[in-house]
């Protein structure tokens, strides 16, 4: 897996090594609309995940204002790794 940073200085794109199990275009913009997507709902239980986009192979994650990617991208990562095994 990858991590990059993107034009937006919120937001971080992680690139898996396999595609998603859905790999259809998927956004949310909070917990509740995640609800139904267990990949993304497990997301959103990170403090400091403010929305997720996923499609193909990558996910892309956008962090609140306060959110340290110090502390967010490893455990967006490890979400990751382990919804996607």
């Amino acid at each position: 897996m990858s991590v990059s940073v993107t034009p937006n200085p919120a937001a971080r794109k992680f690139t898996l090594d396999r595609r998603l199990a859905d790999p259809s275009s998927r956004a949310f913009q909070s917990a509740t609309e995640a609800a139904g997507d267990p990949l993304a709902a497990a997301l959103f239980q990170l403090p400091g995940v403010r929305t997720v986009f996923a499609v193909e192979d990558f996910v892309t994650v956008t962090a609140e204002a306060d959110a340290s990617w110090g502390r967010l991208s490893p455990a967006v990562v490890s979400v990751l790794q382990e919804q996607t095994r």
